[in-house]
């Protein structure tokens, strides 16, 4: 069986579960560089592993900016280059830096929901301490007013 070397952008759409409109979006940036054939556009395994470049690195929190930059990087040589290659580092180092940020972020705003939800079970327990005590109190008036 021979792998497939050329794709439509339906094919491309399913496979990765993006919309057609993404894909038009990432051609318009210059990360994807379709052939035509009159309207139809004709994406080349090398699209194909951009596309899945590009995605993985929205997962990863990459700018598409970061990303064309890294792939007009690898486009000046055939195999990348140490420019390339410290590029990639210094985004992986900030992304790494805005992760570790945002983890402390949600640690402490955890500790700001426990501490607030402490408080408002013993405010809550309290309020109904004070409805239990005087209810005894309430019943008797109304024994009371009864006779």
């Amino acid at each position: 069986m021979t792998e497939k070397r050329n794709f439509s952008i339906s094919e491309l759409s399913q496979e990765f579960d993006v919309t057609t409109r993404s894909i038009r979006f990432y051609e318009d940036q210059g990360l994807l560089k379709p052939r035509r054939r009159g309207q139809t556009r004709i994406f080349s395994t090398k699209d194909r592993v951009r596309l899945k470049l590009i995605l993985r690195g929205k997962r990863m929190g990459f700018t598409l900016a970061e990303t064309k930059e890294l792939f007009d990087l690898w486009d000046e040589t055939l195999t990348g280059n140490e420019k390339q290659l410290l590029k990639m580092l210094e985004i992986l180092e900030g992304r790494k830096s805005m992760l570790e940020q945002q983890k402390n972020d949600i640690a402490q705003a955890e500790m700001e929901i426990d501490t607030a939800e402490t408080r408002c079970r013993e405010a809550l327990t309290e309020l109904q301490k004070r409805k239990k005590q005087q209810a005894p109190a309430n019943d008797e008036a109304r024994q009371t007013a009864e006779h």
